[in-house]
């Protein structure tokens, strides 16, 4: 091969995405590119021309403006030009000038569409602002990597194997072990007309009846658990086991188009796959001193290192170490009050942060605070509720959640008040949005309920929404608030990278990838009055209220998901290595594959951040 040849072949296998094209294939491109010169601020391409060239900046720098004028993008070295008019088979609807002297590739159409046809990867890659290939992308880093952890993906549908076994709520304590005995199952499920309405336990017959000598003709309904917890046959097992965790609870019936098909445990998850996340929540559970719960939370690094290298997803890995983490807070609370006896009147305390919204890694420091019942009196019950919020935050600490830099946390009497000062500080904020206020209503409105009196958490939510969502004024400040932490990525599609210091040449990957999502998805679900704080689930309920366009919805969900599993594979190489993990990603650790969607995921963010702007009429500051 020619030295210009080979030089052209080195730039192309360089490039997404002829960098995943099979070697056979990208040997025979070199021979049909087609070279082309422009000098500095000459024309290109003319609104109205025909293509016949996909465009590929090998030196210089392009721009390309919209039919009014207005600069659409810059490009540089590396860059691609031409996909979309190409596909859509029409003339060219903008106008393209070299910035400075510019060396173009020209690859044939007929070349590119048949490139198209050999490499489905190939032709997504220029989806529509990038988003569809985008989307192939992380279906493809979840699905490369096989291992134990498959029960990942497996539906529950496909892992029961027997009916459940019924029993009507009037039949006997004693009919009940029988029956349970009889078919060899550990649970039954109680109903009424065919509705289920309890469960009882081999555990419950051992504590609600043997140990308390209860006679064994009264109904099964009075030793039942009431209400159980339900998951459908379409979630995964994975899921199965976080709410198992979450609820410590070690039967869960599953149901499918209404009716309830099956029961599910560890031990019949286990016969299929094995995940240490129960086993952890587990080893918790058990636990009776602050030094226990210290052991068992150094294994948390190598449980994310475990989960990302079997591939699981970016928001199961954020769930599962978010149910570590509020085991452990329940835990300190269940501690400190056979420390320091009952609370003297009802509190509930609550999560935030990322805690909250069930998004959190290893490097997650503490966000919490403390709603407390209106018969609250400070000089009477104040000792007791300042010492159990220091028990419990200086326990998580040792568990190795630092304390807050910011001090967001129940320690701070400020965050530690009954429920009418809470009200009257959000309606506060609500009316006069400082930026201060503004700030902290981003902590605060992601709140999720710990440990305490639940129903003071939700009316303490409920007035909280239902002020919010009417202030548009308000709206607007929490709007400009969300569009402060930009995408970086420059106009060149370049990162923009921290210079000088100690991360010196990285992106932050948490400030200015997964924060500026999370803003978005907040001011539009307090519009709704969107009771979940979990993004994902916001941008859903978002999208299906018509807040959000399905497209920008859909895309907005999957940027989060490529920067969330690119910031744990970072911090899980870092562990790996022996480093503590952290934000900070130096673009040259990526694959170029892997650095183009980033670039995609983060033009997303930027677009969107845009829409907003544009819909609360407000300018960036």
């Amino acid at each position: 091969m020619d030295i210009e040849l080979v030089e052209i072949l080195d730039f192309l296998t360089s490039c997404p995405p002829f960098d995943i094209l099979p070697e056979s294939i990208q040997h025979t491109l070199p021979a049909k590119i087609s070279i082309r010169y422009a000098r500095r601020g000459t024309h290109i391409l003319e609104r109205g021309d025909t293509l016949e060239f996909l465009q590929i900046i090998r030196t210089g720098a392009v721009e390309i403006f919209k039919q009014d004028g207005q600069l659409l993008v810059r490009l540089g070295e590396g860059d691609i030009f031409g996909a979309q008019t190409l596909q859509r088979g029409q003339s060219i609807v903008t106008r393209t000038e070299a910035m400075e002297d510019t060396l173009l590739y020209q690859l044939p159409a007929e070349t590119f569409f048949e490139l198209c046809e050999q490499s489905e990867q190939f032709k997504d890659y220029f989806g529509p602002l990038g988003a569809d290939r985008l989307k192939r992308a992380i279906q493809n880093a979840e699905d490369g990597q096989e291992s134990a952890f498959g029960l990942m993906a497996i539906s529950l549908g496909e892992i029961i194997s027997r009916k459940p076994v019924c029993l009507s709520t009037g039949a006997s304590i004693q009919s009940a072990a029988k029956l349970m005995t009889d078919e060899e199952v550990s649970s039954l499920l109680l109903v009424e007309d065919k509705d289920l309405v309890g469960i009882i336990t081999d555990r419950d017959l051992r504590r609600r009846v043997l140990a308390k000598g209860l006679d064994p003709s009264q109904p099964v309904s009075r030793v039942m658990s009431e209400a159980p917890k339900k998951i459908s046959a379409h979630r995964s097992s994975f899921d199965a086991m976080l709410t198992m965790a979450e609820n410590n609870t070690h039967h869960l019936p599953v149901h499918q188009d209404g009716q309830i098909v099956g029961v599910v445990t560890p031990y019949s998850l286990l016969q299929n796959q094995c995940t240490s996340v129960v086993f952890m929540v587990s080893k918790i559970n058990l636990q009776q001193t602050i030094e226990g719960l210290q052991d068992v939370c150094t294994q948390i690094p190598q449980l994310l290192v475990n989960l990302s290298d079997s591939g699981t997803t970016a928001q199961s890995i954020g769930h599962a170490l978010t149910v570590v983490t509020d085991t452990i807070s329940r835990r300190l609370l269940r501690f400190a009050e056979r420390a320091f006896g009952p609370a003297p009147v009802p509190f509930a305390w609550a999560a935030a942060g990322s805690q909250a919204r069930n998004e959190q890694t290893v490097q997650s420091d503490q966000d919490h605070c403390l709603l407390i019942d209106d018969s609250y009196i400070p000089a009477q019950h104040g000792a007791y509720f300042e010492k159990l919020s220091h028990y419990v935050s200086d326990g998580l600490n040792i568990c190795g959640f630092v304390y807050c830099p910011g001090n967001a946390m129940a320690t701070n009497s400020q965050w530690r008040q009954p429920i009418r000062v809470w009200r009257r500080m959000f309606r506060r904020w609500i009316q006069e949005p400082t930026p201060k206020a503004v700030m902290l209503c981003s902590i605060f409105f992601d709140l999720k309920f710990i440990g305490g009196d639940e129903s003071l958490f939700w009316y303490f939510r409920d007035c909280v929404l239902d002020n919010a969502g009417k202030n548009r004024i308000f709206l607007a400040h929490l709007a400009a608030n969300a569009s402060r932490n930009q995408p970086p990525v420059g106009f060149f599609r370049n990162f923009t990278l921290i210079r000088g210091g100690e991360h010196d040449d990285t992106v932050n990957l948490k400030k200015n990838g997964v924060i500026p999502i999370v803003d978005l998805a907040r001011v539009y679900s307090l519009e709704k009055g969107i009771k979940d704080v979990n993004t994902r689930k916001r941008l859903e309920k978002c999208r299906d209220s018509g807040l959000l366009s399905g497209r920008g919805a859909t895309d907005l969900i999957d940027a989060m998901a490529f920067i969330e599993l690119t910031r744990i594979r970072h911090q899980a190489k870092r562990l790996r290595s022996g480093q503590s993990p952290n934000n900070y990603l130096p673009p040259e650790e990526l694959t170029p594959f892997e650095r183009d969607h980033l670039k995609d995921a983060f033009l997303i963010v930027r677009t969107m951040q845009s829409a907003m702007e544009q819909k609360y009429q407000i300018s960036r500051f």
